[in-house]
Order: C-alpha cells, then sequence, then structure tokens
C-alpha cells in the first residue's frame, strides 16, 4: 500500500463495504448515541441560551421565573411536534422535506436554506462559546488567544467527522455525560441549598410584577417578557436535528427517534429551566470576561467552603465540561448539515456533489463546506457570541415556523382520514404561534444588530440554489428529449441470439452513466466512424452509493434493479443487431475507482479494446456550469493511459 493511502487510512480509517448489511448495522445510532450526537446541541444552549434571556430583563429580574416556566413548557412543545415529523418521515430529511412535501418544492427552499446557515452558525457558536466559559478562567490577557483556538478546535472537529459519524460521537461521549451530571448536580444542590427561598419566590414574583404594571402598564410587562423570551430562542436549537437524521438511527427508526426526543426534552427542559431558577436564587450578576453560568456556578462552589485554590479548580473543571459540550454540540452541525445538503442535492438545488459519500459513507464534501462556512463566520465575527446568537436563532425558527406550518396543513387537509387530527392540528398550531412569534419579534429587536446580515445570506442562498435548479432542470429536459430517440422496442426481446464473444477480435468498452441517450450516442458514433471493425460490444456501469441510495430502506436494491435494467437495455439493442455484447456492474461510493478496476478487469479478458465515454458540453460554459457536472470521462482518460489503455470521449453539445 502507498504511503499516501497508509497515511489517509490512519487519519480517517479503513473504508466500510456499503453493500454489507452489517455495515448500516455497525453505523447506526441507538436512542443513547443519537442523544449525544444530535442532543447535544440543545443541551448546549443552556449555556448561553438562558443567559441572554436573562440577561435581556435588565433589572426586572423577576420575570426570570416566568422565563423558567415558558423555557421549559416551549421545549416540550417542540419537541412533541417535532414528533410527528419523524411520523411522517422516517427516512429524515427533517424541516426540509417538511416544507418541500407539504408546503411546497419554494417553501423547502427557504427552509433548507436557513437550515445550512443555522448548522453553519451551530459549528461557529458552539465552539465560541465553548471557548467562552474556558476562558472565563484565565486572565484578560489570555484574550486575544480565543480565535486561534476556535479555528484550531474546529479543524479538529472536521477530521473526527470525516471518520465517520459514530466515531466522532464515541470520542466525545464522556464529555457530554461529564457535562450532564455535573449539572444536573449542581442544579440541584443550587436548588436546594437556597430552598428558603422558594416558598416566597411566586408570591414575590407576582407582586414585583404587579408594581411593575401599575407604573409602566401591561404592555410595557408584556414586551419586556416576549423580548427576554424571544431573545433567549437558541435554547430550543437543535430540537430540529433528530427529525433531519431519522434514517441514522437503530431500527425500529421511529421508535428510536421518539426516545432520542424525549430524552433531548427532558434534560434540555431540566438543565435550561434550572440554570434560570439558579440566576434568580443565586440573584447573579454580569461579570466581565465571565459568562453567567461561570458566576452562578463560582458561586456555589464557593458556598461549600473549600477555598479558593480548591474551588477554583472545581470551577474550572465544570467550566471545561461546559466548554466541553459546546464541542460536542458543533458535532451536530457536521451530522446535520451535509445531510440537509445531500437532500437539497438530491432535488437538484445544490451541486450533485454533495449527494456523495466517501470511503467511510460520510457526505465528506458537505462536512468540508460546513467547517469552511464556520471558519469565516468565524474570522469575519471575530467569535463574538453575541452576534453570532442573533445570526443563529433567526435562521432556526425560520425552519421550525415553515415546519410547524407545514404540520397544521397536513393535518387539516388530512381531517378526514385520521383519527385524533384535533389534537394534532392543536399541538402544531401552538408550535407555529410560538416558533413564529419567537421569529418575528427576534428579527424586529435586533434586525439593526445584526439580523439583516441572516436574512441576507440566506437570500443570497435561496437565490443561488434557484439558479443551480434552473440550469439542472434546463440540461434534464436536453437528456429527455436525446433518451426519448432510444425508447425500447418490441423486438429487443429477452430471448434473442446472443452472438458468441470472441476475446481477441477488436472490442468496445462503453462507460455507461444514468442516461440512456449519452450511452446509445457513443455507441451509433462508433458503428458509424468504425463501421463493422469492433466485433465486441462491452457496457460497464457503476451505480454509485450516495447519500440517497444509502439513505432509505431499500434504497440499494433499488439502486442494483436501476443498473441491470439499464445495462439490459444496451445488451439487448445489440442483440438485437446481431452484435456481440456483455455487460458488467460494480458499485461503490467511488465512481471512477470502482470503473477503474472494472475496465482493468475487462481489458485483461480482451487485450484488443478501447474504452468510450461521453461528456456533455454547453455554450458559453463557464466554471460555474463545469463544476456543477461531474467529469467521469476525462478523468477516467487520465487514469486509463496512464494504464496505457486508450480511451475516447465524444462530445455531446447540449
Amino acid at each position: 500500500m502507498p504511503f499516501v493511502d497508509k497515511l489517509k487510512e490512519a487519519v480517517f480509517g479503513k473504508p466500510y463495504d456499503p453493500l454489507n448489511p452489517e455495515t448500516r448495522q455497525n453505523l447506526a445510532m441507538v436512542a443513547f448515541l443519537a442523544w449525544i450526537g444530535l442532543g447535544a446541541d440543545g443541551l448546549s444552549s443552556a449555556c448561553y441560551g438562558p443567559e441572554e434571556a436573562f440577561l435581556a430583563l435588565g433589572q426586572y429580574t423577576h420575570f426570570g421565573l416566568y422565563l423558567a416556566a415558558a423555557t421549559s413548557l416551549t421545549v416540550f412543545v417542540i419537541a412533541l411536534a417535532y414528533n410527528q415529523v419523524i411520523e411522517l418521515f422516517p427516512s429524515g430529511g427533517g424541516g426540509y422535506k417538511v416544507a418541500t412535501q407539504l408546503l411546497g418544492p419554494r417553501a423547502g427552499l427557504v427552509s433548507g436554506s436557513a437550515l445550512l446557515v443555522d448548522y453553519i452558525l451551530t459549528i461557529a457558536i458552539s465552539v465560541a462559546a465553548g471557548v467562552d466559559a474556558l476562558f472565563s478562567l484565565l486572565p484578560p490577557g489570555a484574550q486575544a488567544y480565543k480565535l486561534p483556538t476556535q479555528v484550531a478546535l474546529i479543524i479538529v472537529l472536521l477530521m473526527l467527522n470525516l471518520r465517520g459519524m459514530k466515531e466522532s460521537i464515541k470520542v466525545l461521549l464522556p464529555i457530554f455525560m461529564g457535562f450532564f451530571f455535573t449539572h444536573a448536580f449542581l442544579i440541584l444542590y443550587g436548588i436546594v441549598a437556597h430552598a428558603e427561598g422558594l416558598p416566597h419566590l411566586i408570591p414575590d414574583t407576582i407582586a414585583e410584577t404587579q408594581q411593575l404594571t401599575q407604573q409602566m402598564g401591561w404592555v410595557f410587562a408584556v414586551s419586556l417578557f416576549l423580548r427576554a423570551y424571544s431573545l433567549g430562542g437558541g435554547t430550543y436549537t437543535g430540537l430540529e436535528a433528530v427529525s433531519n437524521n431519522v434514517n441514522m438511527l437503530s431500527e425500529p427508526r421511529v421508535r428510536t427517534g421518539k426516545y432520542t426526543m424525549l430524552y433531548m426534552a427532558a434534560s434540555l427542559s431540566f438543565t435550561a429551566g434550572g440554570v434560570i431558577l439558579l440566576y434568580l436564587l443565586w440573584q447573579a450578576q454580569y461579570v466581565p470576561h465571565q459568562t453567567l453560568n461561570a458566576v452562578t456556578f463560582g458561586a456555589i462552589i464557593d458556598s461549600w467552603g473549600f477555598g479558593p485554590t480548591v474551588g477554583h479548580g472545581l470551577l474550572a473543571v465544570v467550566l471545561a465540561l461546559e466548554g466541553g459540550l459546546l464541542f460536542v454540540a458543533a458535532n451536530t452541525g457536521f451530522l446535520g448539515g451535509p445531510k440537509v445538503l445531500a437532500n437539497m442535492a438530491v432535488d437538484s438545488w445544490v451541486p450533485r456533489q454533495f449527494r456523495n459519500l466517501s470511503g467511510r459513507l460520510v457526505t465528506q464534501n458537505g462536512i468540508l463546506l460546513m467547517g469552511l462556512g464556520a471558519l469565516g463566520i468565524l474570522l469575519w465575527t471575530n467569535g463574538d457570541v453575541s452576534v453570532l446568537v442573533v445570526l443563529y436563532s433567526i435562521n432556526v425558527f425560520i425552519t421550525f415556523s415553515l415546519s410547524l406550518l407545514g404540520l397544521c396543513q397536513h393535518w387539516w387537509s388530512s381531517r378526514y382520514d385520521v383519527d385524533h387530527w384535533k389534537s394534532r392540528l392543536l399541538l402544531s398550531w401552538i408550535g407555529f404561534t410560538v416558533t413564529g412569534g419567537i421569529l418575528i419579534v427576534t428579527v424586529v429587536e435586533k434586525f439593526t444588530e445584526g439580523g439583516w446580515l441572516t436574512i441576507l445570506i440566506t437570500g443570497l442562498l435561496i437565490a443561488a440554489f434557484a439558479l443551480v435548479k434552473r440550469h439542472y432542470e434546463y440540461v434534464r429536459q436536453q437528456l429527455r428529449k436525446i433518451d426519448a430517440l432510444y425508447a425500447p422496442r418490441p423486438d429487443w426481446g429477452e430471448d434473442l441470439p446472443e452472438p458468441p464473444l470472441a476475446t481477441e477480435q477488436p472490442t468496445a468498452i462503453f462507460l455507461i452513466g444514468k442516461n440512456r441517450g449519452l450511452g446509445m450516442y457513443a455507441l451509433k458514433w462508433i458503428n458509424e466512424v468504425f463501421s463493422g471493425h469492433f466485433k465486441n460490444f462491452i457496457f460497464l456501469s457503476i451505480g454509485e452509493v450516495d447519500a440517497e441510495s444509502y439513505g432509505g430502506k431499500g434504497a440499494l436494491r433499488s439502486l442494483q434493479y436501476q443498473i441491470e435494467n439499464s445495462l439490459r437495455y444496451y445488451v439487448n439493442y445489440c442483440h438485437s443487431r446481431g452484435l456481440a455484447a456483455t455487460s458488467y456492474a460494480a458499485y461503490g461510493t467511488d465512481v471512477e475507482d470502482e470503473l477503474e478496476k472494472l475496465v482493468v478487469q475487462v481489458a485483461t479478458d480482451y487485450p484488443n479494446a478501447v474504452c468510450l465515454g461521453s461528456k456533455l458540453i454547453f455554450d458559453n460554459e463557464s466554471w460555474l456550469i463545469s463544476w456543477l457536472h461531474n467529469h467521469t470521462a476525462l478523468a477516467m482518460q487520465r487514469r486509463l493511459h496512464m494504464r496505457e489503455i486508450q480511451m475516447i470521449v465524444i462530445p455531446l453539445k447540449i
């Protein structure tokens, strides 16, 4: 094995066999691992969402009790609503598929674009907030090293995810469990230690609220609460991740997905609500260069009387785990973002390369894009969490709102066919009202503070994706016209005589893709230009195992059927013309590698062979149009020429 291949295997691991049934079983996640891999984003938002909401109250901190209750309730409402998404879309896709299939392709485009920006920001904000938590322990002079630390951590996470989803989760498992148990203990202890304040908390809150409304009016009080509640919307992020990645879960997927959602909702509701309650009971105040969690947990640990050295050490452990969980949460962006890109690539909104899987069966192009996008946004914002939270919250609530609106429409249109549709419709409507309200308030409040940038970025993505779709649709229409010229005829039956193959005779090896017209064009071209020269006609095709064919149940069998049916078409055509023909197929994630192996194998048996492939040519072809299409024919020509195997690339102008 060459040194480069050995190094690649050491870094990324050995490739998997996508056709081996045990591979999928080994990669699928049970509910516990899914809670860690997909739920960390939601749970980690307790490190910054409650703080944003509480600080937005200003001096009116008594509203924190309402925030704690509203936050816990909202988490469960959204989680229960998204259980319906898991039921309706057990193959995954989440908000993008919900909006596409229930509201239409344009709504799906908006939802998918918002989700992509959201997942990039998930990585950026999680890493930035995690580094903030860690640097709360360091002197102010260390702040200059925050951004380089954030960049390094994103690169580490990117490399972990290129190794595989399950591997990255196992590495991060101790951090997640350490965070959960330490924070659960601190929250419970903090509440019990100040339990004497609990009996007075509700009456005092009500009295202070009445006093405020008498002085400032109900409109002011309600507006203040809604503003703080909306600005804490980052707390609910990550709840859509399970529905987006159902296909990654172990069977039965729907049940596993619901258990994962339950774990996520319970842990996030307890942690976020409990943290806000701690702010109230321990009268937390903002301290420069420290998070509100650091201030509160520091006060709790100091109350144990261990002394400054031990106390600082314990706080360091807590904040290190808090920062670590945020890094685990960043992993959700690397899991969910590529999945959205793959789904959008299937629908031709984004370049088809984002459907491709690596040898480790991960969508490596999507992972790389997520990592580069997060690095770019971190460098642009200088890792400022307050700016990132604004960008983050708006996009995630666009997706929430569209998904829940789609569910409302679905249950209303299915009211005559589905039992208990009223309760499901009510739940979806409540969820839509909550998420839509948070979206509107956040956009209005933060429009001039960075909200406009989120809308601009998402809008530019929507426009770019629409142009990509338009191009692919045009090409598809042209290829349909070519395919229509070569429809199968009744005289191409299976019982035709099969002329024998002669291994020493001139042989034409055709590298066949998905479009019948391209293959037939090459076949007719070779017979016209080299009439009667070739005696054997061999057709090779590779079934590319991509995110679509590996995602759904039975999708691989469907891919195999399509490949076999396509090859049978060419062989039957040749037999109907009295030509000796046969076909070979292989399957894998790398089309070029598999084709090269297959060609070498066939060329060994047929030494007097020439390979042929087709390539689309466009008027005014630019680098962008060139990037939207694969260049398998040209890449194979280079590879085969290196092996001294002849290949002709036949251009077909669109």
